[in-house]
């Protein structure tokens, strides 16, 4: 390991989004920084990838700093696998994804862009954290969660996370002195209930625009969703084994 940790930053609301910049701010403080994101907004591609198109990967200067940055025209997944295979010549030490505008608490880590990547750096065996604070607007004030996002951090690269596992930390839309703390939490138990507000254009051809209402059917005190309700930072372990292990003793029982 260099003298300094070698950090992987990407999002999926696009290179220029506020929540990215504050998070390479944060990450110049740690280590070394290789930002890889996509051009433009690629929010809700969960774990998506570029088959059916080529990819553009260039280099980029947005604003001051030592950091490297690339801009990409794929998905978050895509952006990590183009930093490991195409970029970084040694692998990262830390892959953090955000800062996300919006949460990605409960069901929402199954859509998100932000968990997507995070999970994809997993996938190559690098400890992996995707952040995000429970404000959706672009000129959101990220000034708050920048003390829990180093520390956070920081205590990942000091304890390690464990193979299989990647973080999910949500952060409420409050004050540092508002903040009470960090809970270590379960994934609430939620959905989305859809609706299609249905249209039509000037050309009289129907269209849709996804709406819908978050249905929450959990109590339980220990989840995500519970935590930030009470003005507390969420951080979910996520484990990408999606097997149903205590299923497979009931399935043997079927007569296949």
């Amino acid at each position: 390991m260099q003298d300094k940790p070698l950090i992987l930053i990407t999002n999926d609301d696009g290179i220029t989004a506020p929540g990215i910049r504050t998070l390479i701010k944060i990450m110049n403080q740690i280590g070394e920084v290789v930002v890889v994101a996509p051009d433009s907004s690629q929010s809700g591609k969960g774990h998506a990838i570029t088959i059916d198109n080529v990819l553009t990967c260039n280099p980029i200067t947005i604003d001051d700093g030592p950091q490297l940055e690339y801009a990409c025209s794929g998905t978050p997944a895509d952006c990590v696998k183009m930093a490991l295979n195409e970029i970084l010549n040694r692998k990262p030490d830390l892959c953090v994804s955000g800062i996300n505008h919006g949460a990605n608490s409960s069901i929402n880590v199954i859509y998100s862009g932000t968990m997507g990547a995070a999970i994809e750096a997993g996938i190559e065996g690098v400890p992996a954290i995707g952040f995000s604070l429970l404000d959706f607007k672009w000129d959101a004030d990220f000034r708050y969660s920048e003390e829990y996002v180093k520390k956070i951090s920081l205590q990942a690269l000091q304890n390690g996370i464990p193979e299989g596992v990647v973080l999910n930390v949500n952060i409420p839309n409050l004050k540092t002195e508002e903040i009470k703390g960090v809970k270590i939490c379960r994934q609430a138990n939620g959905r989305w209930k859809e609706n299609f507000d249905k249209r039509k254009s000037p050309f009289g051809k129907k269209y849709y625009w996804l709406a819908g209402d978050f249905i929450i059917n959990d109590k339980g005190q220990d989840t995500d969703l519970y935590a930030l309700e009470k003005g507390y930072v969420s951080v979910v372990p996520v484990q990408f084994d999606m097997t149903a292990h205590h299923m497979i003793e009931k399935l043997n029982l079927w007569e296949l």
